[in-house]
């Protein structure tokens, strides 16, 4: 139980601090990071621009590196944190555990589309008129996906809270029997 403890305090931690801002890709290690990158993403591409060839690679760049933090972030919470929830938590809390767990695939799809609208931006394969739509259109999914990233993490963290003070009873209860 103590290793449960552990890793809900490392994951309350990580989304303690969700609107920090970072400068470097590098330092990504919690999702307050994760979420001023896809920001920073955001910002990175803005059409009309004259470097927009540079910029949609640094974006492509970007949103790979968020991917793969927000997989290995999502792993630890459906694998690790669901097999201790389900052993030491309470039905309601695995229950709502299982919700949240349910939006991974939604944020990682929408990871994957931008990704896939990057690619498309990038190919050249667009006429003027349609680049520039799927250009605004792609900033705006990315602004979207911030926002879900954000909400779903807060929501996180009201559980993880609650799931922390569950176990420290449950552990206080079972040391004095």
């Amino acid at each position: 139980m103590d290793e449960t403890l552990v890793l809900i305090n490392e994951l309350i931690n990580e989304h303690k601090i969700i609107r920090k801002k970072t400068q470097s890709l590098e330092q990504v290690a919690n999702d307050a990071i994760l979420l001023e990158k896809l920001e920073e993403a955001k910002e990175t591409f803005v059409p009309g621009r004259f470097d927009q060839k540079q910029s949609l690679q640094k974006l492509q760049e970007l949103l790979n590196s968020i991917a793969i933090w927000l997989d290995e972030h999502f792993n630890r919470e459906e694998t690790a944190l669901l097999i201790a929830v389900e052993k030491h938590g309470e039905r309601k809390l695995v229950t709502a555990l299982n919700s949240l767990l349910l939006e991974h695939a939604d944020l990682r799809n929408r990871l994957v589309h931008a990704r896939e609208h990057v690619a498309e931006l990038l190919s050249g394969g667009l006429a003027s008129h349609q680049w520039a739509a799927s250009a605004s259109d792609m900033r705006v999914h990315l602004r979207h996906t911030r926002k879900l990233l954000e909400a779903h993490a807060a929501t996180e963290n009201e559980l993880f809270v609650e799931l922390r003070r569950h176990l420290k009873k449950k552990k206080d209860r079972e040391e004095t029997t």
